[in-house]
């Protein structure tokens, strides 16, 4: 098979393949369009107050084992955002804060740097723009990015450094948002 072929065929079978990971036939995805599909239960009877304001630092920490497949805890920050959604709580009422770090960093590296290191665009970043549109403040900890030798250029533009993601999570804490660790 010719070369130029083949790649197509593995670029469509990944695509495929990634589409049916996140876009199950039974899912929704009312905000986050694109990633984050959940199975809407009607029979739940526990479900969010559509009358609350839903404050959450994430503690993002999980990596991905294949660079080619996106964040799988990045994923659970849209899923959230869905769940919500279809328990009746309006985006709006959402204000989250991710705080990310040890493995989950490379996550967040501009594509040209990404395939630098693992030799593929990077798959999160319309992940990212999705979560950043639906108002997800992203952050990065700067004490991870130097562990790893990561320079502050290197980090997707729509994310901000923080000091740690130690600080940034007992900030958040202390502003009343609540602890979730993906």
């Amino acid at each position: 098979m010719d070369p130029m072929i083949r790649y197509y065929v593995v670029i469509l079978f990944l695509t495929l393949a990634l589409d049916a990971y996140t876009q199950h036939p039974d899912f929704v995805n009312p905000v986050i369009k694109e990633f984050g599909g959940i199975h809407p239960l009607e029979y739940a009877t526990v479900k969010p107050d559509p009358n609350l304001r839903y404050r959450i630092v994430v503690d993002v920490v999980s990596g991905q084992k294949d660079p080619k497949k996106i964040n799988l805890a990045l994923n659970n920050v849209a899923r959230m955002i869905n769940l919500h959604a279809v328990g009746g709580v309006s985006p709006d009422s959402l204000d989250i804060v991710l705080a990310t770090h040890g493995g989950a960093t490379v996550a967040l590296l501009k594509d040209k740097d990404y395939r630098e290191k693992f030799g593929c665009d990077n798959p999160n970043l319309p992940l990212i723009d999705a979560l950043v549109e639906a108002g997800v403040v992203m952050t990065v900890c700067g004490q991870s990015l130097l562990h790893e030798e990561i320079e502050l250029d290197r980090v997707y533009s729509k994310v901000g450094i923080a000091t740690s993601m130690l600080t940034t999570v007992t900030m958040y804490q202390q502003k009343g948002y609540h602890l979730l660790k993906f």
